[in-house]
């Protein structure tokens, strides 16, 4: 009984042999081949398992007929059918069996071969050998006599041919060159008595020296292209056949030739020899020029091999190849008399162009220029008598024309390249619009340019925009001409029409390439060419349109900073008002810059290094522009703002951490003193918003700042504060009153300080009457803990509070507040009477104030705090100078009158008033 994996491979089997869809036989298939590679003669045998194993190979051969199974699948059914068949076989099979086993192992092996898998292939070509052997011993047992002997043994030696050969494809396929010999060598043996197997074996023979030829294993090809050759003349009757021999030859030469042609220069010679003797071909011809060529051989030798195929019928491309062969060895002599002597043979035929045209091209590099021309020239002649080029020679000829042009226009002879481009404008017919005409022109008109006739240069330019009006090199023309004659406007406007063009995606203009750069490189042509002939307004407007266009980041910033130089040297020669359009300008470079700094981190050719070097290069001249223009308040915050940026691209050391905090400390006091201006409550709002911006922005840096040394000295903390103060004050900001604690909190704050804050308090939109007395007495207090009071200081500051507490005018005052404001006239009266130098002025202010107080307190009835306040006028009086005697007479006067007057107020008072 059939063991358990052989009964699953018999169900499968089975299953395939009813299934119709290609992707379960595929599937089917793939399991077969796996479930059969693991069986084995232990898993038994049965008459079933042979019968499905017959059905299964016919199975295959008619799916695979029927395009159902490819090639691989073919293999691996076989290999399964085959497999099986093998363990039906047992200790004595039949006849019969044993030749099917023969016939299933050798197509098994060979269907692997073909599909590539040899390796697969030698263990069933083993079978199959193996069991030739058991038929041949089975008939010769059988056997009757000498007769019977020899006829048992032509009949398996076919198989055993067939085997070998097999077995010897495999060896091949394997780089196995020593088992392909021995296998091929018995077959060699075998053909005396298998003759018509001749050819088969030299076709064999012949495909190894191809796969070893092309694998580049000369000296194996050399080898089986020889057999090839030998087994093919063997037997005339069963010959391959004079064409496959020379085809043989002709390889076995160029396998000599390619291996070492030095070495093998005779061998190579006497196989294309022999080819040529077994079939004229013009490859053996051509073949044959190459290796004597090759060899060096004399130009006698060569003309012999060149005359051999002259007598017979080849080709005109055949010929064109023979002559560029000759000529690009060197082989003028031979190769021009070649040329020479083959039109003759073809002169009807279209395609003679092509061999004048090489005619041409040889003439030119043997720099024989005066006998080319002479050809330009019949072939210019023949295009107006009927003799017209093919098209696609005559494009050919006007691109030999334009690079002859193009040597001597290198060369600076540029009358000579003028003469070549007139060859190629001798093909136009006048009035034609063609691109490649516009481009002629264009060149035409570079040369006239450099000879100075600057009028024919403006008609071959006037005919190129005829023909390409639309082409960014016709706009070039034109600009070179008019940068010549110093035509500034006409300059201007192509450059600008060139920038134009630049955005547009590139074209191809009639089959010649135009670079994908062009665009940029045109501009940055003509940048130079403006710069080397002084006319900066034109080169500031190419390198405009060039930094638009430039991806390369290096040359966008060399682009960039040439740009900056001529618009800084442009504003020194400038009057103030035409400054404003460049000042813009130069904002926009910088803004570019940083724009492609901040975009240059995925640019794999523009390194760090390199970032930061342009960063520092640019926000130096941004700090400097915004310096310059001190004058103009909007500008130099721009220009601040954008050292800033750019400063970001730098390592944060300590000058440019220094740098960045300056930068923004100058924007939003900027932006602070432009809202102190004139404008919308809308506009102020926006500008104290961004000061805004730029404080906190600055307060982090500061930070950083502040841990790398000692600032003692620095005002930044006070400038951060007051920018921040009038900001959030003038925005009417609910966190102001949390600023000002932490101000309150400060135990070094300067009066000077404490004195802006008051006056900020109060600066329109801003109102904080509060925050501005606090400041102020804060203030007053720090004046008094002076040793030496500054009275000037102390009168300035007094005087704020006075006003701000005792408005002028106001008659209904609070007993409190003139209790408060009494204790500042003390103070000053204090300071006064201690001190020599208050100003006399301030002095006679706080005696006009009180004294006026009094009269005010006087006319609502307050008799009592009249009385007071006159007298706290009277007491200032005693400490004027110089301005005493003036008042003094006037107030002791109405003083005296306003005494009596109390005195008789008090009397129509009821005793109870008193």
């Amino acid at each position: 009984m059939a063991g358990a994996r052989l009964a699953a491979v018999e169900g499968l089997v089975r299953e395939l042999l009813r299934e119709d869809a290609p992707s379960r036989i595929a599937a089917l298939t793939e399991e077969l081949f796996q479930a059969a590679g693991s069986i084995s003669e232990e898993d038994g045998s049965a008459a079933e398992v042979e019968e499905g194993a017959i059905s299964l190979w016919n199975w295959a051969v008619t799916k695979h007929t029927g395009s159902v199974v490819n090639d691989e699948q073919r293999a691996k059914l076989r290999f399964v059918a085959c497999r099986l068949v093998c363990l039906c076989e047992g200790s004595d099979p039949l006849e019969g069996t044993i030749r099917r086993q023969i016939l299933m192992s050798m197509k098994t092996g060979k269907g692997w071969i073909d599909i590539g898998k040899a390796d697969l292939a030698d263990e069933f070509l083993e079978i199959a050998m193996s069991s030739i052997e058991k038929l041949y011993a089975k008939l010769l047992k059988g056997s009757d006599g000498e007769a019977d002997t020899s006829v048992h043994k032509a009949d398996v030696e076919k198989n055993l041919f067939k085997v070998l050969s097999y077995q010897a494809e495999s060896a091949v396929a394997q780089g196995d060159f020593q088992k392909a010999v021995m296998c091929v060598q018995r077959c060699k043996d075998m053909l005396m008595k298998l003759p018509k197997e001749a050819c088969y074996l030299s076709i064999l023979c012949y495909n190894f020296g191809v796969e070893t030829y092309e694998w580049k294993r000369y000296e194996q090809s050399s080898f089986w292209l020889s057999q090839s050759y030998d087994i093919g003349k063997m037997d005339v009757n069963y010959s391959v056949g004079k064409e496959m021999q020379a085809k043989v030859l002709r390889l076995l030469a160029t396998a000599y030739f390619e291996w070492d042609c030095n070495l093998y220069l005779d061998k190579a010679l006497k196989a294309i020899s022999l080819a040529n003797q077994e079939n004229l071909h013009p490859a053996g011809f051509f073949l044959k020029v190459k290796i004597l060529l090759k060899s060096g051989a004399s130009d006698e030798d060569i003309n012999s091999a060149v005359a051999e195929f002259l007598h017979h019928e080849v080709s005109l491309d055949f010929c064109l190849n023979t002559a560029k062969l000759l000529l690009e060895h060197g082989r003028e002599s031979v190769g021009f008399d070649f040329l020479k002597s083959v039109p003759e043979r073809f002169e009807s035929s279209p395609d003679l162009g092509k061999f004048t045209l090489l005619h041409i091209e040889f003439l030119l590099q043997n720099k024989k220029e005066l006998l080319a021309k002479q050809k330009v020239e019949e072939i210019i002649i023949g295009h107006y008598t009927g003799k017209q080029l093919l098209p696609e020679a005559l494009n050919q000829l006007h691109i030999i024309l334009w690079d002859r042009a193009a040597k001597h226009y290198e060369a600076k002879s540029y009358s000579e390249a003028l003469h070549w481009y007139n060859y190629s404008v001798s093909f136009y017919i006048p009035g034609q619009i063609d691109q490649n005409l516009a481009k002629l022109q264009r060149n035409m008109a570079s040369c006239y340019l450099h000879l100075k006739q600057v009028d024919k240069a403006k008609e071959a330019v006037k005919e190129a925009e005829r023909c390409d009006p639309n082409s960014i090199f016709t706009k070039f023309s034109v600009y070179k001409i008019a940068v010549m004659e110093k035509d500034t406007n006409k300059a201007v406007e192509a450059v600008i029409e060139m920038g134009k063009l630049a955005e547009k995606p590139s074209q191809h203009e009639d089959k010649l390439r135009v670079d994908e750069n062009i665009g940029t490189n045109l501009l940055s042509l003509a940048a130079q060419i403006a710069l080397e002939n002084e006319q900066q307004v034109v080169a500031i407007k190419a390198l405009e349109y060039l930094s638009e266009h430039l991806q390369d980041c290096r040359q966008l910033f060399a682009a960039l900073k040439c740009l900056v130089r001529l618009m800084l040297s442009k504003f020194m020669a400038e009057n103030e008002e035409k400054r404003d359009e460049d000042i813009n300008s130069m904002l926009t470079y910088l803004t570019l810059a940083h724009k492609r700094l901040a975009e240059s981190f995925t640019e794999e050719t523009f390194t760090g290094d390199m970032r930061i070097l342009e960063a520092h290069w640019f926000r130096k001249v941004a700090w400097n522009l915004a310096v310059q223009f001190r004058v103009c308040p909007e500008k130099m915050r721009d220009f601040f703002l954008l050292s800033f940026k750019l400063s970001q691209f730098c390592p944060s050391d300590k000058a440019v951490l220094i740098a960045q905090k300056t930068c923004l400390l100058m924007a939003a006091a900027v932006d602070l003193e432009m809202g102190r201006r004139q404008v919308t409550p809308s506009e102020q709002a926006e500008l104290l918003t961004q000061a805004l911006q730029h404080l906190q922005a600055c307060k982090e840096i500061w930070k950083v700042l502040k841990l790398t040394g000692d600032f003692a000295e620095d005002p930044t903390d006070t400038l951060l504060l007051l920018y921040e103060f009038e900001a959030r004050s003038k925005l009417n900001d609910p966190t102001l009153h949390n600023l000002m604690e932490s101000v309150w909190e400060q135990p070094q704050i300067e009066v000077k300080t404490l004195e802006i804050i008051a006056s900020l308090a109060m600066e329109s939109p801003a109102r904080y009457p509060v925050l501005c007395k606090k400041a102020l007495k804060s203030a007053l207090n720090l004046h008094r803990t002076q040793t030496v009071i500054d009275a000037v200081k102390f009168s300035k500051c007094l005087h704020s509070l006075i006003n701000l507490s005792l408005p002028t005018g106001l008659t209904d005052l609070d007993a409190c507040v003139l209790q408060e404001v009494w204790d500042y006239f003390e103070d000053a009266l204090s300071v006064v009477s201690s001190t020599d130098g208050y100003p006399e002025m301030e002095v006679l202010w706080l005696m006009t104030r009180a004294w006026n107080t009094g009269i005010f307190q006087y006319t609502v009835g307050k008799y009592k705090e009249a009385e007071q306040w006159c007298g706290l006028g009277m007491r200032f009086l005693n400490h004027l100078g110089s301005l005493k005697k003036s008042y003094e007479g006037h107030m002791i006067g109405l003083y005296s009158e306003v005494l009596d007057k109390l005195d008789r107020a008090k009397g129509f008072l009821p005793n109870g008033e008193e």
